[in-house]
This record gives C-alpha cells, structure tokens and sequence, in this order.
C-alpha cells in the first residue's frame, strides 16, 4: 500500500513554512502564546504575535490567518481556544528512534543511486516526528562528482563538548540528513538551505546572499558548500558534521543517522545522536508533539527492511520538495 494521501489540506508552499514557524513559536516557552490575552484581543493578538514572532504580516498573509481562524470554524474567538491548546499541547516522548523508510511523493521508497549530486532543490523529510523537518543531502564536489562525507568529531562551540558524527551513507558514502530548524532561533527553509559549490559566491540576492565571512570559513574548513541562514548569518559546515562555520549560533545541526541498504538502494533515517545539540525547542530528540502520520504505536517502527518491490504502509516519511531558491 502507498502513504495515504487523503485528509491533507491543500496549502501554498510558503503558508505552510510559514504556519511551521508560527506553531513552533507557539510551543517555545520563551515565546509561549498567551490564550488569555487571545480571548481579550481576539485575531489582532494574532496577528501582533506572529509579526513579533515570526515577521511582518502582508496582506496576503493576514488573509491566510483568517482563512485559518474562519477555516476551523471559530464562530467567536474564546471558542478558538482550544486549538490553541492544542498547538501547545505538551511534549509526547518515543521510547527509542523509530525505523523509518524515506519515500517519495508517491510512497514509493527513494534510491540513493537516484539521488542528484548538489541539489539545489531543498529536500525536506520529518524525523523522528511530525514537524521535525530535515535536510536530505547527496554532496559533491565543484564538478558535481559525489565526495565521501568521513566520520569526524564535532564540537559544540556553546559548550566546548564533543561528540562524534558517523559520516555519509549509500554507494558513495556521500547522503547526510540533519535539522533543517537553525540552532539559534530556528528558522526554516527558504531562509537555511543547502549552498552547493557552484554557488559559493558573494554577492547574490536573497535568499541566496552569502555574506563574505561564511565564504571565507568554509574555505578554511575545507567545505565545498554550506548551509547557511538568512535569517542572522549562522552558518554550517555539511561535509563535517554540520558543525559551526559562522555564529551567532552556538550549536551544530543536529543529524539523523540514515542506513542504506545496498541490497536495494534503499534510504532509511534510523536514529539520532543524544551526545548532539537537541533539535531547538525539543527537551529532547525523542519527544515532540505529535507523531509522525504514517508511525505505527503498536510496534513502534522497529527495524524492517523492505524488499526491492515492496512500498510501506507505515514507518516512512516522505521527502517534500520546497523548491530551488537559486531559480528567478
């Protein structure tokens, strides 16, 4: 059977990046939503919120807010509530990282032979739960030939700590996934994505700029391409471990160990280190808010391998593709 494909809203690409922010902004204790002072002031807390939060309110994006407020059928807005409450809801905890299949857009299983070298594309998958958006990365070099990602130790600048990341996987050794959340105040894709090396330059418009200190690092630590934030210049180094190339974060990405089973070009995102910097606003890599859709709380997705014919039922997450920054 293929992922199920009914009961998923149809959302424009950057009302969801957009909604993801907002929501983890809603569960950051630090800038936890206040619901009392929701029923008093209604949508306009909401919309002071998110543009204090998250970033200036166009027109099209009030509307968006709206729509999702008319949308769940708020008739008033103390009756609103509860679904506040909900996107606050307490963290639910796994007992251990779940198995999980990577999968296309049809459920079918992604090949790493068939993954393209330096995408510029930004691939996102979620693990270990709903929410918990990754990068899915095939590095290479300036002529796009795949480079072999070796095991290195990492140190966590905000602490001097050390832990060690395990290196690439599939036939060249070269596919890595971490966080796609930054590490300092977690934004997401487009603002952090993934710079190949032909675009390794100053000078481009945003959301492609890349400020001459983060060029310069990554040429001393000997790093292709890097990942980089718009949002305030933290940069990391993907073929080390996505460890700090420029603050002001203090901490690497977080990885997700993948497993490539050479039997069929298979992907899998199996584990995450607890030694690493948690993903941000996480107590930890094993809790979250919600479970992944396709998880299966009766086995808890232990390790399967899937036959060459073979599509999931459950246990898998699937790669979304939030489009190439570097078009236009």
């Amino acid at each position: 059977m293929r992922p199920r494909s009914g009961g998923i809203p149809i959302i424009k690409r950057d009302d969801l990046i957009f909604s993801l922010k907002l929501v983890r902004k809603m569960r950051n204790p630090k800038t936890r939503f206040d619901e009392v002072e929701f029923v008093k002031k209604g949508r306009d807390y909401l919309f002071n919120y998110a543009e204090k939060n998250v970033g200036p309110l166009d027109p099209s994006r009030r509307a968006f807010l709206k729509a999702v407020l008319i949308g769940i059928g708020v008739a008033a807005v103390a009756s609103a509530v509860p679904i506040v409450s909900y996107l606050n809801q307490p963290e639910i905890s796994l007992n251990t990282f779940p198995w999980i299949i990577i999968v296309d857009s049809s459920g079918n299983p992604i090949k790493a032979s068939q993954l393209k070298v330096n995408n510029p594309e930004i691939l996102i998958f979620q693990y270990p739960m709903e929410g918990d958006i990754t990068f899915l990365l095939n590095l290479g070099d300036e002529n796009d030939n795949p480079i072999q990602v070796p095991p290195t130790t990492v140190t966590i600048p905000e602490n001097g700590v050390t832990y060690s990341f395990p290196g690439g996987v599939g036939p060249n050794k070269s596919i890595v996934a971490y966080s796609a959340i930054c590490q300092h105040l977690g934004c997401a894709p487009p603002e952090i994505h993934f710079y190949p090396p032909k675009y390794m330059k100053v000078g481009l418009p945003t959301p492609n700029y890349l400020p001459g200190v983060a060029l310069q690092a990554a040429q001393q630590a000997n790093a292709p391409g890097i990942i980089h934030c718009d949002c305030h210049g933290s940069s990391y180094d993907p073929y080390h471990g996505a460890s700090v190339l420029t603050g002001p974060t203090v901490r690497p990405l977080p990885y997700v160990q993948l497993y490539w089973d050479s039997n069929t070009d298979f992907l899998y995102a199996v584990s995450m280190n607890l030694k690493a910097p948690v993903i941000l606003g996480h107590s930890s890599d094993l809790s979250g808010y919600a479970y992944l859709s396709s998880y299966d709380e009766s086995t808890g997705c232990k390790k399967l391998l899937l036959k060459s014919n073979q599509t999931p039922s459950n246990c898998y997450s699937e790669v979304q593709n939030y489009g190439n920054t570097f078009q236009g």
